[in-house]
């Protein structure tokens, strides 16, 4: 399993051979702080998967919807407009839709019931983003418990000794030490360089979005024809 860790095990008159350790085992020596640390990795990893697809999808434009929808609005085709909108899955033609919705209004009614649709949209998209900020801050501090919980192992196994401390006294509390700290450093940085992506991603949607809505308002300050 993974990596095999080789390490030179004293066989006395048989020499020397090699014991192979696999990352379940050094999981294993890392005690029960293991578990939360890696129950939470999984949690990120499937937060971070579903969220990256979910905003790749919300930044696909079709470059031509806003020019059929300026001409569906100049040639009066209000019903066309609309049905466009809902014909497209994405939180540009969701705002476009609303704004159509309140044609007639004042333009800053408008443009306020737009953005708030945005605002929506943009709520569904950061959907998990607190809780993976969360794990990237927690696996740092569990990987620190385990590392105080692996000193206060060595340190009372040595005390327990008395004068006749050995290496092997205080090899499992310092397995525990340092396992924990390097897994919760690591599952800490990754879930802390995924949250950032994720938001780098998620404000190019808001650039789009914001685009979209100086587009449309632009398209109703525009003359309007009286229909075909």
């Amino acid at each position: 399993m993974g990596y095999l860790l080789l390490l030179p095990q004293d066989t006395g008159l048989q020499g020397a051979g090699e014991m192979k350790m696999t990352l379940l085992d050094l999981a294993i020596k890392g005690g029960w702080v293991m578990i939360p640390i890696i129950l939470l990795s999984f949690i990120a990893a499937y937060i971070f998967i579903e969220r990256y697809y979910v905003i790749k999808r919300a930044s696909k434009e079709d470059l031509n919807f806003m020019n059929r929808i300026k001409d569906y609005i100049h040639d009066g085709k209000i019903d066309a407009a609309v049905a466009l909108c809902r014909s497209t899955d994405s939180p540009s033609a969701r705002m476009v839709e609303k704004g159509i919705s309140r044609l007639g209004r004042p333009l800053h009614d408008i443009n306020t019931a737009i953005e708030n649709v945005g605002k929506l949209e943009i709520s569904k998209l950061e959907k998990g983003f607190p809780t993976l900020a969360t794990i990237a801050g927690a696996e740092p501090m569990l990987g620190f418990l385990g590392t105080v919980i692996g000193m206060v192992k060595s340190f009372y196994a040595m005390s327990q000794a008395g004068s006749n401390v050995e290496i092997s006294t205080m090899s499992s509390g310092i397995y525990t030490a340092l396992i924990t700290t390097v897994a919760g450093l690591a599952i800490g940085i990754l879930c802390f360089f995924a949250y950032n992506f994720l938001v780098e991603r998620v404000e190019k949607v808001v650039f789009n979005l914001e685009a979209t809505l100086t587009e449309f308002m632009d398209i109703l300050n525009e003359p309007v024809k009286t229909g075909k």
